[in-house]
């Protein structure tokens, strides 16, 4: 599966954006994806995952109740949508796809997008 992620820009603190993430192949609906983010000078870290139904999500501590992660199957696409932003949430942020169950690990996910930098000013 081939992925191309998108939405990414800038807002201000306390702002809203939308990530896409389209796919290529036609068995998307057999895949887990996540999105990740890596700010400047760390690590890739979790963000949230949906297995291939939607009927379950997963997200870090940092974001939950704030981002919403959601699936178009009809579609090819992953979203995740992100309110109240805050400038730690600055980062590149990569969807990532993986076959079978939800897993929060980077070396998990075989499959990634190219990424799309999310900047939030304060």
């Amino acid at each position: 599966v081939q992925l191309q992620a998108s939405g990414g820009g800038l807002v201000q603190a306390g702002g809203s954006l939308r990530l896409s993430c389209a796919a290529s192949g036609r068995t998307f609906s057999s895949y887990a994806l996540g999105w990740f983010r890596q700010a400047p000078g760390k690590e890739r870290e979790f963000v949230a995952a949906i297995n291939w139904s939607g009927g379950s999500t997963y997200y870090a501590s940092s974001v939950k109740g704030r981002f919403t992660i959601s699936r178009d199957n009809a579609k090819n696409t992953v979203y995740l949508q992100m309110n109240s932003l805050k400038p730690e949430d600055t980062a590149v942020y990569y969807c990532a796809a993986r076959l079978m169950m939800i897993v929060t690990t980077t070396k998990e996910y075989p499959y990634w997008g190219q990424g799309t930098l999310v900047t939030v000013s304060s």
